[in-house]
């Protein structure tokens, strides 16, 4: 055998691979840690390491994104520009809350059209079977339209029952409309809707990907679940309509969430961004052309204040994570996260590290179970470097925690779709509601303290005491953080 054209081909192989791999990764603009991802994937695993990068990899296509971004809410920017024009200035004497949440409202209102919602009532769910009845009671009380939008709409029990209430009411002449996505809801294929169509009712995947294989980028996913009914009442929040979101799922046990139920003026602004996309997706001849308005109760609803906020890879501002770093560097006395994923990029862990040494008391919940094995290693690896500069890190024990909160000094909190992780920074479309409400933050304070009972707390110590290769496998999964 000739060692040495073997050697040749081989060599030839791994620099054409090489060659290949810048070309693929500088094409397209990222940052500079999911590039230097990419590049170890395509270098290490040769010709596979492709296959990887066409699933996860690519972009929106610029149609895609020429639709999605051409869709402002006129009535809603109308509604911002009058408001900007109201509120009152910063004051010398503001205490630091009342500056924080004023520089909160600001930030939103410039990165993301925000306006701030002030008649609002709100209500927290974390079980599954609770929330859902809820929502289908509300959808059988709805008067004018119903719009549902989420990642995961499986074709289960809980989906099959969701989709018979929409039935019901398209049935009776409401304006029915669903968007959900192919990929967060596998296995349900367009057909399942079609008892929903043939009433008179919509649904539709988001951009209108309707195969998963004409069109098989597993990132930049729709990953928003919002229900805006008659444009008084929403929901926003964690959970997927799924049996296991339920508590059915044999693997995951009891699943903990949080979601939020509004009545009041931030409903509308959950109809607004839902418009928005359903505009992205469908046809020129089904787009919705205008806000519905309907008529509101006379009284005041409630206090409570809040901005609806989305991200997405339609912009490079993300949104929402600039959010979560205002929350934590204005955090004075504590700051408590709930998340499945805790894969911080540079600028929000080095946030986080800043708040814990500055004496802020840091309590950061995961799960103790994976749901995806390389995402949850990189999480701990992130949990271990935090524990080591002094927060609390808290192993949710009783089934899966899947919430997506942030709370600050009783004062300022966030509940949505948007995880702590790059995926949901920048790749996956999100939405948030941050609520500048001293009574939600309390009570999600509750929550969180009552959910520490069922929680391991593990100490620096702890993670220092795993094993050699269990350590391997965190630092490992961490190199892939940016692409995960």
């Amino acid at each position: 055998m000739n060692w040495t054209l073997v050697y040749l081909i081989i060599f030839a192989i791994f620099a054409i691979n090489t060659i290949a791999a810048i070309f693929t990764v500088f094409r397209e603009r990222r940052d500079i840690a999911a590039t230097w991802a990419w590049l170890l994937v395509l270098n290490l695993l040769p010709v596979i390491g492709f296959l990887f990068y066409a699933f996860f990899g690519r972009k929106l296509t610029h149609r895609q994104l020429n639709k999605i971004q051409r869709q402002p809410n006129a009535e809603l920017t109308d509604a911002l520009s009058q408001q900007q024009a109201s509120l009152p200035p910063y004051s010398p004497g503001d205490t630091h809350q009342e500056s924080s949440v004023k520089n909160m409202i600001q930030l939103f209102q410039n990165v993301d059209h925000s306006f701030v919602t002030l008649n609002n009532q709100t209500e927290l769910f974390t079980e599954g079977p609770k929330l859902f009845k809820n929502i289908q009671q509300e959808i059988l009380n709805a008067q004018h339209v119903v719009y549902v939008e989420f990642y995961t709409f499986y074709n289960d029990k809980l989906g099959q029952e969701i989709l018979s209430t929409l039935v019901a009411k398209a049935q009776e002449g409401v304006t029915v409309r669903v968007l959900y996505d192919s990929w967060g809801s596998m296995g349900t294929k367009r057909e399942f809707f079609n008892p929903l169509r043939d009433v008179g009712g919509f649904a539709e995947p988001f951009l209108g990907i309707h195969s998963n294989w004409r069109d098989f980028r597993l990132n930049f996913r729709n990953h928003r679940k919002i229900v805006a009914i008659d444009g008084w009442t929403g929901y926003i929040g964690g959970f997927n309509i799924g049996d296991q979101y339920v508590g059915r799922s044999k693997k995951f046990g009891h699943w903990r969430d949080t979601h939020m139920k509004v009545v009041g003026d931030a409903a509308l602004a959950l109809q607004g961004h839902f418009i928005s996309d359903w505009n992205a997706t469908v046809p020129e001849n089904e787009l919705e052309r205008t806000m519905q308005h309907f008529p509101k109760p006379t009284d005041e609803i409630g206090k409570t204040m809040m901005q609806i906020v989305t991200s997405g890879p339609d912009s490079d501002i993300e949104q929402i994570k600039l959010g979560y770093l205002r929350m934590i560097n204005s955090a004075r006395k504590r700051l408590y996260i709930q998340t499945p994923y805790l894969i911080p990029d540079d600028s929000v862990l080095n946030a986080l590290r800043s708040a814990i040494l500055s004496g802020v008391d840091v309590r950061i919940m995961i799960p103790h179970m994976p749901d995806h094995p390389f995402v949850y290693r990189a999480s701990q690896y992130y949990a271990r470097l935090l524990a080591e500069d002094g927060a609390k890190i808290y192993f949710y024990q009783n089934g899966f925690i899947h919430a997506k909160v942030v709370m600050i000094d009783d004062a300022i909190s966030s509940v949505g779709s948007a995880n702590l992780d790059f995926r949901s920074f920048n790749l996956n479309f999100e939405a948030n509601a941050f609520v500048y409400d001293f009574k939600v933050a309390r009570e999600l304070r509750e929550i969180f303290e009552a959910d520490m009972k069922e929680s391991t707390l593990v100490t620096a110590q702890d993670f220092k005491n795993m094993s050699l290769w269990l350590r391997f496998k965190q630092a490992g999964s961490r190199l892939l953080a940016p692409i995960l």
